[in-house]
């Protein structure tokens, strides 16, 4: 009979200790595998029909080992452009963030609104666009170049792109190199002449 006890004590304990690591151990994982920004984008006030789908990716490391984190997000949203653009910009501004007025934002002409956001250390692409109405392809073909008019009819709302990075990393937040002649200094070459073996050098008299 001691024995027995002995061995469910040791049981007991052992089931305890179990428990008692791998609820740590779990929350632990999923804090290492989830991304804190993330969260902070879950916590948008936006409205429902602002993120009906939303599809995230993230690249790089964390602690910026060769290249720092990039962390991308695709949502899908109900309304047009103008409208989700609207609660999108309202809710970064009431969650900290602040409008970034920098060159190469965007990289070059799009359509739709895309503006450029800042707080604490991270930077934040936001760009809110039309969707894209070409139908799949089907049956392995290409898809058209033009949707046909029914399916036209049914493609509406809009695309939100965000894509949030490290402060650092962002190259549009150094300094912009100048191309001013003055800092290149003098050339260090001679101007060549048409005589290749240049003027006499005056002896010393």
């Amino acid at each position: 009979m001691r024995e027995r006890r002995r061995l469910r004590m040791g049981l007991l304990a052992l089931v305890s200790l179990v428990l008692l690591g791998a609820v740590p151990l779990y929350f632990g994982m999923r804090t290492l595998s989830r991304d804190p920004v993330f969260d902070t984008l879950d916590a948008l006030d936006v409205p429902s029909w602002a993120a009906t789908k939303t599809v995230d990716n993230v690249s790089g490391s964390r602690w910026c080992l060769q290249d720092c984190r990039l962390r991308e997000r695709a949502v899908e949203s109900d309304q047009g452009w103008k409208q989700t653009v609207a609660v999108y910009e309202q809710a970064l501004a009431k969650d900290g963030w602040r409008r970034w007025k920098v060159d190469r934002c965007p990289e070059e002409q799009v359509e739709g609104s895309y503006t450029c956001w800042r707080r604490d250390e991270l930077t934040l692409d936001l760009w809110v666009r039309d969707p894209a109405c070409t139908p799949p392809p089907v049956d392995g073909e290409p898809a058209p170049s033009a949707p046909p008019a029914p399916a036209a009819a049914t493609c509406t709302g809009s695309l939100v792109s965000v894509k949030v990075r490290n402060a650092i990393d962002d190259e549009r937040t150094g300094p912009t190199p100048t191309t001013d002649p003055s800092l290149t200094g003098e050339d260090p070459f001679p101007t060549l002449t048409d005589d290749p073996l240049g003027e006499p050098t005056p002896s010393p008299s």
